[in-house]
């Protein structure tokens, strides 16, 4: 696994109605040193975007008012921020919602519970390497 110290102020947004991932995920990502913004729905995740401009976003795709697809598909419409990484969170892992992850923008699909490797894995995929790469 990668060197924790590369992880050291990225900052993440999960979306998520639970606030049990919502506090595993956080828990998990700021021991490895990332900055951790949380939201409950896809409207307050907006303005968080907004505020921060993370570096990577974990969304849960079930959720009130706002959900996970419909929340990907505003910051994927919106040019200021269609380049942040999306992960999608589910506790379904079918072929048609990872199918329609892809099509609202989403790079990654991962399914609930996630380990603290999952996570970071896709951190050091789309977030550390692609700086590499740009």
């Amino acid at each position: 696994m990668a060197e924790e110290s590369q992880f050291e102020g990225i900052k993440i947004i999960i979306i998520d109605d639970s606030k049990t991932i919502r506090r595993t995920a956080e828990s998990l990502l700021k021991k490895a040193g990332c900055v951790v913004i949380t939201a409950i729905d896809g409207f307050e995740a907006l303005a968080k975007v907004a505020e921060y401009k993370p570096d990577i976003i974990f969304i849960d795709i079930m959720m009130p008012r706002l959900d996970g697809y419909q929340t990907c598909t505003l910051i994927k419409n919106n040019p200021v921020f269609k380049k942040i990484p999306i992960v999608m969170l589910s506790s379904k892992d079918g072929l048609f919602e990872r199918a329609r992850g892809r099509i609202v923008g989403a790079e990654h699909y991962m399914t609930k519970p996630f380990t603290r490797e999952e996570l970071l894995n896709a951190i050091n995929t789309y977030v550390i390497n692609a700086k590499k790469v740009a």
